[in-house]
């Protein structure tokens, strides 16, 4: 694990934070396999760090559903099922549906106009990353770009809880997608490239159209897993 500051020093809470960074990753790559088991000893090895900040990142990520812990075995990869996917993606919609909802009501209070059309201009850049990757069908870089997209255009209202739940819930719907595109040799035309149109017709303060849109990508994933994972 690198260093961080200035004076190269790492502490165990930013070791923590590494470590858990970084097994997020390798869970959203596809490279921790669903039902994988580990220990906390085999991860310790794996990156030259002490046995503490590698349980507590592993903990920290059993919070968050990635992993399930087992007090004789250490730890597993979550397997998430159609039905968790399902829960996730109405959880999600409501949560959306309630930020379109208040940005129609009365925009982004918290900027001035020139201000809230600098910062949906700034989301919707990270949108236009987004889409590429989804045309290109380079889901590893696509979900990068879509969790830092929906991050900050949570972070527009101001509100650190709502940007940290839908981030979790983004996450968590990620894994569960991973653990079923994988199956897939070619992704171009499988995955959702709706970024910047979202983006546009928020700026227009038009819920009905940013929901509808919404909506339609929860439904065409939905499916999506659901199709997969009886196959």
């Amino acid at each position: 694990m690198s260093g961080s500051g200035g004076n190269g020093v790492v502490t165990r809470s930013t070791l923590r934070q590494q470590i858990a960074d970084a097994l997020r990753d390798e869970v959203l790559a596809g490279r921790l396999q669903p039902g994988q088991e580990f220990t906390v000893k085999e991860i310790a090895e794996q990156y030259g760090v002490s046995a503490t900040p590698v349980r507590e990142a592993l903990v920290d990520l059993s919070a968050q559903g990635l992993l399930e812990a087992d007090q004789h075995r250490g730890f597993r990869v979550h397997e998430y099922s159609p039905a968790d996917y399902r829960g996730m993606i109405e959880a999600r919609g409501l949560v959306t549906d309630g930020m379109f909802h208040s940005l129609a009501a009365s925009g982004m209070k918290q900027l001035s106009a020139p201000r809230a059309a600098a910062a949906l201009a700034a989301v919707r850049r990270r949108g236009e990353e987004a889409q590429r990757a989804a045309t290109a069908g380079e889901l590893n870089i696509l979900i990068g770009y879509d969790l830092r997209f929906w991050r900050e255009l949570s972070g527009l209202f101001d509100n650190p809880y709502l940007t940290d739940f839908l981030h979790r819930l983004r996450v968590q719907t990620w894994v569960c997608t991973v653990q079923h595109l994988r199956q897939v040799d070619d992704l171009k035309g499988y995955l959702w490239s709706g970024h910047t149109e979202l983006v546009d017709v928020l700026a227009l303060r038009d819920h009905a159209a940013a929901r509808a849109i919404v909506a339609e990508y929860n439904a065409h994933a939905l499916a999506l897993i659901e199709r997969l994972a009886a196959e």
